[in-house]
């Protein structure tokens, strides 16, 4: 079986201006380094070698970085570039064939921090027989998240930035999708993952809660956070 990975970076990230006036928001420095590398060590971690990364904003810095990696990584790290965004499932439909020699196709949005076992959520994924599962938190802040009711593992309902929340599991924006859940959503030609895609698999995906760190990475405050916590978690 092999897996392979689509990290979602191409944002403007304008809530961290004016850091991303001059820096790519996937590249802006946590814990003095390139937000993207902690991605591209989750993936090392987890055997996940093959990699696809949209691109959009300062595309020639992101463009070095992937060269870069490729030089001093045993990764395999390609461009997606978008002219204009498309949207979290704009991506995937896009790139609809990248999943043709893949048994999964890891999604991650890049702009998170986060401490996540990538190769437990792959086997707690292959040992289930649902098409797709998330990665679950749990927020001080539920009304501001898209939340997930689960029934065992398996989620029964999920709401976008709920007004009453049901729970306080928050859905990561981490998705591990069998290759034919892939190619489902890239024929829906749809744009976002949470309002077009996560609905359409209620009842037949399951989530993976993880008890560690992760933060979404949005604005400053986040930012000066993460630059804290980076110290205590990853170096």
């Amino acid at each position: 079986m092999t897996a392979k990975a689509l990290l979602l970076a191409g944002g403007l990230g304008t809530r961290l201006r004016p850091i991303t006036l001059t820096t790519p928001k996937c590249l802006v420095p946590v814990g003095g380094r390139p937000m993207l590398d902690y991605w591209f060590d989750a993936l090392e971690r987890a055997n996940v070698r093959d990699i696809l990364l949209n691109n959009h904003h300062l595309p020639d810095q992101v463009r070095a970085h992937i060269e870069k990696t490729n030089a001093t990584r045993d990764l395999n790290v390609v461009e997606a570039y978008e002219p204009d965004l498309l949207g979290s499932a704009g991506t995937v439909h896009a790139n609809r064939a990248w999943a043709d020699d893949a048994s999964e196709i890891i999604v991650i949005y890049a702009d998170n921090l986060s401490d996540v076992d990538l190769g437990a959520m792959l086997t707690f994924h292959r040992a289930h027989d649902d098409p797709m599962t998330m990665l679950l938190f749990r927020t001080a802040y539920p009304s501001q998240c898209g939340i997930a009711t689960l029934d065992g593992d398996r989620i029964v309902e999920f709401v976008e930035k709920p007004e009453t929340p049901a729970s306080d599991l928050a859905n990561a924006g981490i998705y591990v999708l069998d290759a034919d859940a892939f190619r489902e959503i890239a024929d829906k030609n749809v744009f976002d993952f949470g309002f077009d895609v996560i609905p359409d698999f209620v009842g037949r995906m399951r989530g993976f809660e993880h008890a560690g760190y992760h933060r979404d990475i949005g604005n400053k405050e986040a930012l000066d956070q993460a630059n804290i916590d980076a110290e205590r978690l990853f170096s």
